[in-house]
């Protein structure tokens, strides 16, 4: 049976795709950040039929995102699908800036940083486990970072902050896509639908557009299917990410500050 870690599974798209999968017969790892919700999700989905088992982490924190993937991967040796779901959403209209456990911007930190750092520290499991997927769950609202100021530091806004945090893991699956190749290891990223009705959402004000089972059908499709590597979808459509995200020189700088928040 195929094994999955699904982050931020406790609530929208993450529980749908989660039952979906354990239906399916995978393996599935659920991550959440509360003990209790996770504890009654890893039921749920063994009421199912299925196996399932739990993880809990707050990504907003970057020692407990490598702690996350140390249990993991001792846990479980073979790992076939790492979906990076969780994620902080823009707030409410007038919000102030937040910052992480680590003092950094917040939605750069869980949107971004965090889902980079778990990639980063799983890669020995994935590459022993190829052919395995990688699936960035994105966003079509991307605005490419300041690297001036990528903590959003000046003229904060969380729209903005939400969009540089998705940009960034556009450019940065297309990346590491290039860097994996031939490794066995996809990575894709994919906008999975629209103003879907999740908690994220509505803290936002804006009234849902589509489901989560509309935004589900793009992950599950990635996560099921061949679908190439360093590709980016709008649902199980292939499209075309932010201009920036596929510059060369853009690229780099964004690694290099990367590596520079995440001090590696």
């Amino acid at each position: 049976m195929p094994t999955v870690l699904i982050t931020g599974a406790t609530s929208g798209l993450g529980r749908h795709i989660a039952f979906e999968l354990v239906r399916s017969g995978y393996v599935v790892l659920a991550h959440g950040r509360d003990r209790g919700r996770t504890d009654r999700l890893v039921a749920e989905l063994r009421a199912e039929g299925g196996e399932a088992h739990g993880f809990v982490a707050d990504l907003a924190s970057l020692a407990r995102v490598r702690r996350l993937a140390e249990e993991v991967a001792a846990a479980h040796p073979r790992l076939d699908v790492l979906v990076n779901n969780a994620g902080v959403g823009a707030g409410p209209r007038g919000a102030g800036r937040e910052v992480s456990a680590d003092g950094q911007e917040l939605r750069l930190a869980v949107n971004y940083l965090a889902p980079v750092a778990l990639t980063r520290a799983l890669l020995p499991t994935l590459r022993a486990s190829a052919p395995s997927r990688v699936v960035n769950v994105g966003s079509a609202g991307q605005e490419p970072l300041d690297f001036d100021d990528p903590e959003l530091i000046r003229g904060y806004s969380g729209v903005s902050a939400y969009c540089r945090s998705k940009f960034a893991l556009a450019a940065h699956t297309f990346a590491l896509a290039e860097e994996l190749a031939g490794s066995g290891v996809s990575v894709n990223v994919l906008h999975p639908a629209t103003y879907m009705d999740t908690a994220m959402v509505r803290e936002a004000g804006v009234s849902p557009w589509s489901t989560v089972a509309d935004g589900a059908a793009g992950v599950l499709a990635l996560v099921t299917q061949e679908s190439g590597t360093g590709r980016y979808f709008d649902g199980t459509s292939p499209a075309r990410a932010h201009t920036e995200a596929y510059d060369r020189d853009v690229r780099k700088r964004l690694e290099a500050t990367t590596d520079q928040l995440l001090g590696s």
